[in-house]
């Protein structure tokens, strides 16, 4: 048996004997976070928060996020459709307000990530820790956020971007990130200071700050969680409808909140696919926004697997 073969039947025993401790774990841990954030919104309502803080939150999420989804995952990472420079310039340069790191750095990570999907050099499995409740707990906060500060480990990330050093727009944008994390703080904080002050009537520096506060810091905290639960959450809980030679998993509440990054056992199955929610009932607000650019041109060769081929690795009954 190859060492990779071992390693499978490991992680494929830990799973089977704690599979439970991570559900609830990481169910508790996604979920009450997010009913206590909507319950500290509806206290300050109309006191430290109105409709003009909530409009800039959602649109500085939806356009980092998307960053994140359509430009550095499917465009950069995978290349699963091609786009004009200005608009690839564009999701690098809303990507990096995400503050999740320079586009090139993320993916060398994303790219080892599929190499050694939930095996020894995987940088964020959650199934590497061992055995029993403990480990089980250490997996998943590796997974999920504990890995960021162990990415000295990765010494050979520059050789998965060799393709992208080419670039010299990306190399630019990548060498700016700081920018682009100040400009996605600063955008918020003046929208929130201009629609207060001209619709509500209000003080610009009161709404700035406001502005600053929910569009700008709160919003990169929910974008972070919700892109680090694809490593964490959708690697233990949900369907598996595919062959993908790892513990990779759909799962309905991020296949909504990252805008479809939660079908990840269909994105591991068919990592090239620019559609990530491959039926008919799984939103995929990414792979839409993608379709509906190449309605205007803005997007061309776009990958996405037939049904033969989506045939041909099912594990499930349709």
């Amino acid at each position: 048996m190859t060492t990779q073969n071992t390693t499978v039947t490991r992680v494929s025993t830990e799973m089977g004997k704690h599979g439970l401790y991570p559900r609830l774990i990481n169910l508790s841990g996604v979920v009450l976070p997010f009913i206590g954030f909507a319950i500290a919104i509806w206290f300050v309502w109309g006191a430290w928060l109105d409709w003009v803080q909530v409009a800039v939150l959602v649109v500085m999420y939806l356009i980092t996020g998307l960053g994140i989804t359509i430009g550095y995952h499917r465009l950069f990472t995978h290349r699963s459709f091609v786009t004009p420079r200005w608009v690839s310039t564009a999701f690098a340069i809303m990507g990096s307000m995400a503050v999740e790191g320079p586009v090139m750095h993320w993916v060398a990570i994303h790219r080892k990530h599929h190499q050694y999907s939930d095996h020894e050099d995987d940088p964020h499995s959650p199934h590497t820790h061992g055995a029993g409740l403990i480990n089980a707990i250490r997996g998943m906060w590796h997974a999920h956020v504990g890995w960021v500060t162990e990415q000295r480990k990765h010494m050979d990330l520059p050789n998965y971007v060799y393709d992208l050093k080419k670039d010299k727009m990306l190399v630019w944008v990548s060498k700016l990130f700081f920018v682009w994390v100040a400009l996605g703080l600063l955008i918020p904080a003046v929208a929130g200071g201009l629609l207060t002050m001209l619709l509500l009537d209000g003080s610009f520096w009161k709404g700035a700050l406001l502005g600053f506060l929910w569009g700008g810091l709160a919003r990169i905290v929910l974008v972070h969680h919700v892109t680090w639960s694809i490593n964490s959450v959708c690697h233990i809980w949900g369907g598996t409808p595919f062959k993908s030679n790892d513990e990779s998993k759909n799962n309905v509440i991020f296949g909504v909140l990252a805008m479809g990054e939660g079908w990840h056992n269909n994105h591991h199955a068919f990592p090239r696919s620019a559609r990530h929610g491959l039926f008919w009932w799984q939103f995929d607000l990414s792979y839409v926004i993608i379709k509906a650019m190449s309605w205007v041109g803005l997007a061309k060769k776009i990958n996405v697997p037939d049904q033969k081929t989506m045939d041909s690795r099912r594990l499930v009954e349709k």
